[in-house]
C-alpha cells in the first residue's frame, strides 16, 4: 500500500512497482476512506516517511510504504531540501517556487544539486525497514520539459545528457531517478526477504 494522497507521486511509485511486481495490488490512501495522513513532524527525511508509513500500516494493517524526498542544492547549504513542498510557503505553486529558485542562483557560482528520496517500508506488525537513494545533477538556468512534477523542470540529472528530469521520458526518469533507485533497493529487499 502506497501510503500518499499525491496523485502524482502515487501514479509514479505504483508505475515503477508494478513493473516489477505485475502480480501485487498496489492501493494508495485513498482506496481506504478515512484513512489519515499524518503531519511531517520529522527533522529528517526518514522520520518524515516512517511516520506517514506507520500511521498507514497501523490504519490498513497492510504493509505499507511512504516516501520523503527533497531537492538540496549546494550553493544554498543544502535548502529547500526536508522542506521543499513548502518552499516559499506550502500554497506557492511549484512554478514560483522554482522562479524563486533560480533567482537565488542568479550570478556565478556552483549549481550542484541532487534529489534525495527516503522510503521507509512498514510491515502489518509494525516493523519499519529504511531505504535512501539520491540522483545527482545540477539546476537549469531556466525551466525546461511538460513531464515529471515539483521540480523536475529545473533539474538536469548528471545522465540525461543535458536534459532536464521533465525533458525525460517516464521510462528515462524512473531509470535514473531519486524515487526509482530506491524502488529498486525496496523491490530487492523484498525478494530477498522473501516477502514476495
Amino acid at each position: 500500500m502506497i501510503a500518499t494522497h499525491n496523485r502524482k507521486k502515487a501514479g509514479e511509485m505504483v508505475t515503477i512497482l508494478s513493473r516489477r511486481f505485475p502480480q501485487l495490488e498496489l492501493l494508495t490512501l485513498a482506496d481506504f476512506e478515512g484513512a489519515p495522513e499524518p503531519e511531517e513532524t520529522g527533522s529528517t527525511y526518514p522520520e518524515n516517511a516512517a511516520i506517514k508509513s506507520e500511521s498507514a500500516a497501523a490504519f490498513t494493517g497492510e504493509w505499507s510504504l511512504a516516501d520523503d524526498a527533497g531537492l538540496e542544492i549546494d550553493r544554498l547549504d543544502g535548502a529547500p531540501g526536508l522542506y521543499s513542498k513548502r518552499f516559499g510557503g506550502e500554497d506557492l505553486p511549484f512554478p514560483e517556487k522554482m522562479a524563486k529558485i533560480l533567482s537565488l542562483l542568479a550570478g556565478e557560482g556552483s549549481r550542484r544539486a541532487r534529489f534525495r528520496c527516503c522510503v521507509a517500508l512498514t510491515s502489518p506488525t509494525g516493523e519499519t525497514k529504511i531505504f535512501e537513494a539520491t540522483c545527482e545533477g545540477a539546476i537549469a538556468q531556466a525551466p525546461s520539459g511538460g513531464g515529471g512534477f515539483g521540480y523536475d523542470p529545473i533539474f538536469l540529472p548528471d545522465d540525461a545528457d543535458g536534459r532536464t528530469m521533465a525533458d525525460l521520458t517516464a521510462d528515462e526518469k524512473h531509470r535514473i531517478s531519486h524515487r526509482g533507485k530506491v524502488l529498486a533497493m525496496v523491490g530487492d529487499y523484498l525478494e530477498a526477504d522473501g516477502t514476495l
